[in-house]
């Protein structure tokens, strides 16, 4: 991961967007749009180090894939759902900002469901 070139773009769209907000709002927001897709994109190579890592340390551990692939989806949707609330609140929509956070609050909820059960099971069966 490069920072000086996350921070580049991010800095250079800020200005941009800053300037264009007030004669242009729509294209302040599409600059914004792209910058961010575009540090995504640049991320890309070491989010798919970081997953290899939590794969060896899960094998390490003898762990179920299963809760990797929750976790990965997990933080996948918290990551998604900020990017788009984010979005949403730079184009002036507040309110659907927060409508997005709280579908993504809804799906992680239902995701973390099986690990929740799988966790009360466990404890359940220490009990005497």
């Amino acid at each position: 991961m490069h920072i000086v070139q996350i921070i580049g773009i991010g800095m250079t769209a800020t200005v941009l967007a800053t300037l264009l907000r007030q004669q242009m709002p729509s294209f302040a927001t599409l600059v914004s749009l792209f910058a961010g897709v575009l540090i995504l994109l640049l991320l890309v190579r070491s989010i798919s180090t970081a997953l290899g890592t939590f794969q060896q340390l899960t094998a390490a551990a003898n762990m179920s894939p299963m809760f990797l692939q929750t976790l990965i989806r997990i933080l996948g949707i918290a990551y998604v759902v900020e990017f788009a609330a984010d979005v949403a609140r730079d184009a002036g929509e507040t309110a659907l900002g927060g409508r997005i956070e709280l579908a993504g609050k809804i799906g992680i909820v239902l995701l973390a469901l099986p690990i929740f059960k799988d966790v009360l099971d466990v404890i359940v069966h220490m009990i005497p």
